[in-house]
């Protein structure tokens, strides 16, 4: 009795060793801070020049730190997120109900900061006689019903902007013979630079990019300025995108930035999400001509002459 007593002893004893080795095991291995590191993150490509302004400005003030961003659709970025490849991703929107479903599931509990708004921008060739457009007439282009005779494009069919429309319009199946998804934004921009008779559709960001490799055709093209007849303030002027009538709440057509964290730790995503809502995030907004979400003071600094 006495020897078997001990058998179990040994094995007990044996066994701690292999359980604190699988504790161990169980925990992710992390080699990331709040300013240095690697780790992955998701964003919408749709906004890929301003979050490469910010990525570069990041990296550039903390040299030991390395962020990976895969620019994809929205519908991908979700996927990616949803499925624990990433756990910092860059949306057009808030999480839906199921999307918090699911990673509440993974006991992941995402902090969801807005840190832009963008404009989504109606553009057509230099040459063209259009200049202005009323949201009524915004939402019968999109479903069939006005009478123009114009290629409408756009990008892809799973980004953020197609369903922003799809969602604007009321009709979620884009089938009509003059209305186009290309692949990129880039491609919508070059599209109309070079067909007179082409509306393009894309993100404002793109238009005020000059160092990318649509600055000549960004020339060549020009922004319709919009009209909602249904804004109580301002129901009978035509805006065009900018800071002002962002801010004002006068152009119609805008759409917020989303940086959602999940890593529920002080790590890498939590130093650049803060980056990008904080006091130099937010100055690179405003510098890129988007508005940001928190309006950066300005200091002023008066010398009283000594008479």
């Amino acid at each position: 009795m006495m020897k078997n007593k001990l058998k179990f002893l040994a094995l007990g004893l044996l066994s701690l060793p292999l359980l604190q080795a699988c504790k161990q095991k169980a925990k992710p291995a992390y080699n990331d801070t709040w300013v240095a590191g690697n780790a992955k993150f998701a964003a919408d490509e749709s906004f890929q020049p301003i979050v490469d302004q910010e990525l570069y400005m990041f990296k550039a003030l903390n040299t030991k730190a390395d962020p990976e961003i895969t620019y994809r659709s929205e519908n991908d970025v979700l996927r990616l997120l949803l499925a624990d490849s990433v756990r910092v991703a860059i949306l057009s929107r808030d999480l839906d109900s199921n999307e918090l479903k699911v990673l509440k599931t993974r006991n992941l509990t995402p902090a969801v900061s807005r840190f832009a708004i963008d404009a989504v921008v109606l553009i057509v060739n230099k040459v063209s006689n259009d200049t202005t457009i009323t949201l009524s007439d915004v939402k019968k282009m999109l479903n069939g019903k006005a009478k123009t005779d114009k290629n409408i494009v756009f990008d892809n069919p799973g980004s953020s902007l197609v369903r922003y429309l799809k969602e604007l319009s009321g009709n979620n199946d884009f089938k009509l013979k003059n209305l186009f998804a290309l692949k990129s934004n880039k491609e919508v921009i070059k599209y109309v630079s070079t067909h007179p008779d082409a509306i393009g559709i894309t993100g404002f960001s793109w238009l005020d990019d000059s160092n990318n490799d649509t600055k000549e055709a960004a020339a060549s093209v020009k922004m319709v300025a919009v009209k909602d007849e249904d804004n109580k303030k301002y129901p009978t002027t035509y805006f065009k995108p900018s800071q002002t009538s962002l801010s004002l709440k006068q152009y119609p057509l805008s759409r917020g930035l989303f940086i959602v964290n999940c890593t529920d730790r002080q790590g890498l995503g939590t130093g650049f999400a803060s980056f990008i809502t904080g006091e130099r995030g937010q100055r690179i907004i405003m510098e890129s001509g988007l508005l940001p979400d928190e309006i950066p003071g300005r200091e002023i600094s008066i010398k009283q002459s000594l008479n």
